[in-house]
């Protein structure tokens, strides 16, 4: 904490003894929370929170789940990664906003557009991870495990899964951030309500303190859900990883 108390103070000393040339574009630590206080008692900061907060978690959730789930498959059957790998190769350099002009086309602006935008940022990572994870697993413990006469099943549930999960947790962690920092970008583009776009308000009013805020919602939510994915992943895995 040492660090950041050290940042935070310096902040404030900066901004006030005027060493940056006009509070106005370089308010003080202090007023800006004032500001987070304001916005919060108001309700503002609140409702656009919790809009942004939705989208992540439905976008995020079911990208993960579709990007885990054809991971496995194309992990464990060869002819499957064989058969998906060409088209996968040729969509995942696409970056996620990038899709953001065509879907606003396809299917409009509204909530799935946000959605859809996570979506594509969360799957093509965890089904890289996955696939990793599952070639990685060392070969010598699936042939004792068939040698011992377990089924193909039982080998990939409890042989190859548990030794992929630090992959895919990796995965999880690095996507968790990455789509707050990919449904601002959406938000400020296309859609009136979340974070994003109270941040294009706030600049196109001038206002720094606001601006300041929801950068540092924006910097708490992805350390909060890197974090959760870390202590997820060491409650599953520090006993035999």
């Amino acid at each position: 904490m040492l660090p950041i108390a050290v940042f935070l103070g310096g902040w404030e000393i900066v901004a006030r003894l005027g060493f940056i040339p006009g509070q106005f574009f370089f308010p003080p630590f202090s007023t800006v929370i004032q500001e987070l206080y304001r916005l919060t008692a108001n309700g503002v900061l609140v409702d656009s929170f919790f809009s942004s907060l939705i989208r992540v978690l439905i976008g995020f959730s079911t990208g993960s789940i579709a990007g885990i789930t054809v991971g496995i498959i194309m992990g464990w059957k060869e002819f499957m990664n064989k058969a998906l790998h060409p088209i996968i190769s040729l969509l995942y350099p696409i970056p996620a906003l990038g899709w953001l002009p065509i879907l606003m086309l396809w299917i409009g602006i509204g909530e799935m557009l946000p959605i859809t935008i996570i979506f594509i940022c969360s799957f093509f990572p965890l089904l890289y991870n996955t696939i990793t994870g599952i070639k990685t697993v060392d070969r010598n413990y699936i042939r004792v495990a068939q040698t011992l006469g377990a089924s193909e099943r039982k080998i990939l549930t409890t042989v190859v899964m548990p030794l992929a999960l630090p992959n895919i947790f990796t995965g999880l962690r690095l996507e968790a951030g990455m789509a707050w920092r990919v449904i601002i970008a959406a938000e400020m583009v296309a859609i009136p309500t979340g974070i994003g776009a109270l941040l294009m308000k706030a600049e196109s009013l001038l206002r720094i303190d606001i601006i300041i805020v929801c950068l540092m919602v924006l910097s708490v939510m992805c350390l909060s859900f890197e974090r959760f994915f870390l202590y997820l992943e060491r409650r599953l895995t520090l006993k035999w990883r």
